[in-house]
């Protein structure tokens, strides 16, 4: 991850949504023979249009390119092409956006992949999404606990295996933004479990950043997750804390 700062991507916010840059504002959906052919472009700019054409098609014919394309020379084209894969997803379109999470020097581009993996529901995706969670740069990590949240119901045993590490990232993790989609995932995860001791963990974790954790926005965050989940013990805190004045 050497010289992150000097991606020739360069972005206001780095934790931005991995898709603010791909959206162009009202147009007509294009032509996706023109966009098949345009995947081929010798121009990069060419791929970068067309790439950023099925962010909105969905065309299983445009898969075999796309994948092609997540090792074009140019970060512009590939996190369009990891945005466009999200959209247009089969079992190599996964595999291939895993791989390429794992090389990718490009902090933007590996947001719009983990983003892309979060879409997908996708078993595979777990790991690769909980080693960004602890490992990467703040801005892939917020869209790591993000993606890991929609996959809350690809499995049962998917949601078990997301709840510690994502716990220890929402007490742990000294960007209060990663912290923020932490508590959100979690409160997606625990609508998917029965109450069992995960589930209680999960829920003494969201009370916690609701009493301890600094920052408002965790704290807001935390509260909106248990009042998603609706469990008894979360919403008699949330009552107290009011009634005390400290929400």
């Amino acid at each position: 991850m050497e010289d992150e700062e000097l991606s020739v991507i360069n972005t206001q916010d780095p934790l931005e949504s991995p898709l603010d840059q791909l959206d162009d504002g009202e147009v007509a959906k294009p032509d996706p023979e023109e966009m098949l052919l345009l995947l081929k472009s010798p121009e990069s700019q060419g791929r970068m249009i067309a790439a950023r054409a099925f962010c909105e098609i969905q065309d299983g014919r445009a898969i075999p390119d796309l994948i092609n394309l997540l090792q074009d020379a140019c970060p512009l084209v590939r996190v369009s092409v990891a945005y466009a894969l999200g959209r247009n997803s089969n079992s190599q379109a996964v595999e291939a956006l895993i791989e390429q999470l794992n090389r990718d020097w490009n902090g933007y581009v590996r947001k719009g992949i983990v983003w892309a993996l979060g879409t997908c529901g996708d078993r595979r995706a777990l790991e690769p999404l909980l080693d960004a969670l602890k490992t990467d740069i703040p801005a892939v990590r917020l869209w790591a606990a993000s993606s890991l949240g929609q996959m809350a119901k690809v499995g049962y045993e998917i949601v078990i295996r997301a709840i510690p590490p994502m716990i220890e990232a929402l007490r742990q993790d000294p960007i209060a933004a990663v912290r923020s989609n932490c508590a959100w995932a979690l409160g997606q995860l625990c609508r998917e479990l029965p109450s069992n001791v995960v589930y209680a963990v999960a829920i003494d974790a969201l009370i916690e950043a609701l009493e301890e954790d600094a920052d408002m926005g965790v704290k807001d965050d935390a509260k909106s997750s248990l009042l998603r989940v609706g469990d008894p013990r979360g919403l008699q805190i949330i009552e107290d804390l009011e009634m005390d004045g400290l929400l």
